[in-house]
């Protein structure tokens, strides 16, 4: 087949398909007889990427395959094409996530030891339904409490390609080295008003959002809620950049266990995100 008649059959199905591509996909793409080596898709893709730099879609390579998306610098051009309200996540929400990306695999009892507030169960529900995390086994001590990790949907959304590219947390000191190395643009962060429900009835999720309590001392358990408890403040990201939290939340995570079982299901994540 022709190389110069690969580029554009490349093109059209990353447009039709609406999500990633792998190469195995693409090949397919191609009919039986006119199938080109995979090693030239592959370089049919870089000289696509290359032509499409300073315009207004770019091609790049997730964890599912390669896509075509419009870069983060036109995001604000295009929110008058959305009538809808883009998703809100909780501080609690985003600090859950952070721990999970960087120290998985992770147990809840592991991220509330760190949080020191109790995780609520409709956080770890919000994030199975988005299919950003997934139970990837159970730890061997008593109660065989659930371990939990990202999956290949996180990568994707978040446009890494791999977990080794999440930025490195000895290279951060806040959100705005994060937002630098992930090309975000810059987001204030915005307090709820508790007190007027109406607000955050259209927040994906706003069901996280309850008051957490700290945990008892004498076990991991939450502390009994009475008058005196209060609830925390809930930072909220008013745009699709949860990612720009990720590290910085995570920055005071104790290091990762090294035992064999936490090893072993580290690379059952890395297999699986492949």
């Amino acid at each position: 087949m022709d190389e110069s008649a690969i580029k554009p059959v490349l093109e059209a199905a990353l447009l039709a398909a609406g999500r990633p591509l792998s190469v195995d996909e693409l090949h397919a793409t191609f009919r039986w007889g006119d199938r080109p080596d995979k090693k030239l898709i592959r370089k049919a893709l870089a000289e696509l990427a290359e032509d499409y730099t300073d315009r207004g879609i770019e091609i790049i390579e997730v964890a599912s395959g390669f896509r075509v998306q419009v870069p983060v610098r036109f995001a604000e051009n295009l929110e008058s094409l959305h009538e809808e309200r883009p998703p809100r996540y909780s501080r609690a929400l985003l600090e859950t996530l952070a721990l999970i990306a960087y120290r998985q695999p992770i147990t809840r009892g592991e991220i509330e030891d760190v949080r020191g507030v109790a995780v609520s169960p409709n956080i770890i529900r919000t994030l199975l339904e988005r299919e950003w995390i997934r139970s990837v086994g159970h730890r061997d001590v008593p109660g065989r409490p659930e371990m939990f990790g990202t999956t290949k949907h996180f990568l994707d959304y978040f446009s890494l390609k791999k977990l080794d590219d999440l930025p490195d947390l000895s290279e951060l000191t806040d959100i705005e080295a994060l937002q630098v190395q992930l090309d975000l643009p810059s987001v204030e962060p915005k307090i709820v008003n508790e007190a007027n429900p109406a607000a955050q009835q259209d927040d994906v999720a706003a069901n996280d959002a309850e008051p957490e309590a700290p945990l008892s001392e004498s076990a991991n358990q939450p502390a009994a809620q009475g008058e005196d408890a209060e609830p925390s403040n809930t930072v909220v990201i008013v745009t699709d950049d949860a990612p720009a939290a990720l590290a910085s939340e995570a920055e005071d995570a104790p290091e990762a266990s090294e035992d064999a079982e936490s090893d072993a299901a580290l690379d059952d994540i890395n297999a699986a995100n492949r």
